[in-house]
């Protein structure tokens, strides 16, 4: 008993019915040989320390359900994280070859784990990973490669040893929607860009990827029916360079992707503002006739489809209808924010004739938060992009949507927007939200955050990152690195495990994690960062 309850106490969980442990005086300390169970980002739901801990060896074998390719699917993509650091060969065999080692078990009767729970059992003989569908394993593999030293990530052979503490950790998400969106129209980020920033999502857990794929400066999507929007939209970005665009085969491979780390995309076509590619590409949408010039600049709220044209809902209507035939995942999200180019009524009659469009193609609508300004379709998501400032009246209007149906994803830009800089001194990002350091992005319950808006109501949490600065893999580490794991938190992790002193703790074991897997990111006073060896 005294040994788990240390354990406890180091990863920075307590028992269930235990009094909150403080560690408001701990400081830094070397990784130990065998992290605590359940020291990691998120912090599981339910962590129960027992025995000693698993030793993977040259002798471990990754065993699975005969012929089950989900199963095998995951445990392919373990040993490829294991194999290179620990110089071992890992076989994955049927479950019948071999026994101890590392076994990823599906179970048909673990439905109280749901599509993304799982359960890791630990002990000298081996490990057990169970899940109800393939994703709560690939959620479970996860966790086990953070229970692991940080050494695991890297991409050359370590000294080891690799020991996974004893006991077991059942899991359950929060929240079925924890998203992290990337804009890449401000500046356009590459396929194999994208596919990194999945990569480092799927280790906290995160499904979904939102892609912010028009504004303004550029449109980044071929639409066969319309070709200028991306050959001549796309052509530029903020600050005039070349821009770029995805053809249809380079949006599939970033589907296929992030489905094989069991992320879901979302795509945005941000409507009826932020369309001055569009607007630029086709004069024909214009209410004068006139193609505006391509835009490189960084203001908001100046363009505007033309409401009145039958010719904008057939150009709405092939983007939509192109867009949703290479996307498998449930949701489209059309914007709507930040049109003040367009009256209150014509917002109003564009979202009720735009809305049906995403339905009758097969998709539920996400839109900005804006969107309750008009009558959001049934089902739909609003997400709430406001601030702590935002007037009441502003959040009332949302409270109410949800109230009457609406479902709301919460992306507070003063609390999880990644591009606000973290202090004065903050070289990229901006500062209209105000300035968000690592306590203030964690430091929030969703549930609680809207006046009037029901619990229930609130579907997850989402951390965007816009671009306007940011053009390069680096900018992107220094910036959601380490906020993005805290956000990753509030979506997974139980809200009675929510505290900012013991999580900081949590957080700062995961920095030798980012150095072993490249990201540069940025070293917050606020978290005690363990000294470089």
């Amino acid at each position: 008993m005294l040994g788990a309850v240390l354990l406890l106490t180091a990863a920075g969980i307590s028992c269930v019915g235990a009094a909150p442990v403080s560690h408001s005086a701990v400081g830094p300390t070397a990784a130990p040989e065998t992290r605590p169970l359940g020291q990691i980002v998120p912090v599981p739901a339910s962590v129960a320390p027992a025995g000693q801990p698993y030793t993977i060896t040259a002798a471990t074998r990754i065993r699975i359900d005969e012929h089950s390719r989900d199963s095998r699917a995951v445990a392919d993509y373990l040993a490829g994280i294991l194999r290179p650091s620990t110089g071992h060969p890992l076989r994955v065999v049927d479950e019948d070859d071999a026994r101890g080692g590392i076994r990823l078990r599906l179970s048909g009767g673990e439905k109280a784990l749901g599509d993304e729970g799982y359960r890791l059992e630990s002990g000298t003989a081996g490990i057990t990973l169970t899940a109800h569908k393939p994703t709560g394993l690939f959620r479970g593999v996860q966790t086990l490669r953070q229970q692991l030293p940080a050494a695991v990530e890297k991409k050359t052979v370590q000294p080891g040893p690799w020991k996974i503490a004893g006991g077991t950790i059942t899991d359950t998400p929060r929240y079925a929607y924890r998203g992290a969106m990337l804009d890449v129209s401000r500046h356009f980020f590459t396929v194999e860009q994208v596919k990194r920033y999945i990569d480092q999502l799927a280790l906290y857990k995160v499904n979904k990827l939102h892609l912010h794929l028009s504004d303004d400066q550029g449109w980044r999507i071929a639409i066969d029916s319309w070709p200028r929007l991306a050959t001549y939209g796309g052509s530029t970005q903020v600050g005039g360079g070349p821009g770029g665009y995805y053809t249809k085969a380079d949006y599939k491979e970033i589907v296929r992707y992030a489905a094989s780390r069991h992320q879901e995309v979302v795509p945005e076509i941000d409507l009826p503002g932020h369309t001055n590619a569009a607007l630029a590409s086709y004069a024909e949408l214009n209410c004068d006739g006139v193609a505006p010039p391509l835009y490189t600049g960084t203001a908001v709220g100046f363009s505007s489809l033309c409401v009145p044209k039958d010719i904008t809902y057939d150009f709405v209507d092939d983007v939509i209808r192109e867009l949703a035939a290479i996307t498998p995942g449930r949701y489209l999200h059309i914007g709507g924010d930040e049109a003040h180019s367009t009256p209150h009524e014509d917002y109003v009659a564009f979202m009720e004739r735009v809305q049906p469009i995403v339905a009758k193609y097969g998709k539920t609508v996400v839109g900005w938060h804006q969107l309750t300004g008009a009558t959001p379709a049934k089902g739909a998501l609003a997400q709430y992009w406001g601030l702590d400032r935002t007037s009441a009246a502003e959040k009332e209007q949302v409270a109410a949507a949800a109230r009457n149906g609406t479902g709301l994803i919460l992306s507070p830009a003063d609390r999880v927007y990644l591009d606000m800089k973290y202090t004065k001194d903050t070289k990229l990002g901006l500062a209209w939200a105000g300035y968000v350091e690592v306590d203030r992005s964690y430091d929030w319950n969703p549930a609680a955050y809207l006046p009037g808006a029901p619990a229930e109501a609130v579907k997850g949490v989402e951390a965007p990152l816009w671009t306007e600065t940011l053009s390069q893999s680096a900018h992107i580490d220094q910036m959601a690195f380490p906020r993005l794991p805290g956000v990753a938190e509030l979506g997974w992790s139980p809200a009675a495990t929510h505290d900012w002193d013991a999580y900081k703790l949590r957080l700062a074991a995961q920095g030798p994690r980012f150095e072993a897997l490249g990201i540069d990111y940025y070293r917050s006073p606020q978290v005690p960062w363990p000294a470089a060896e």
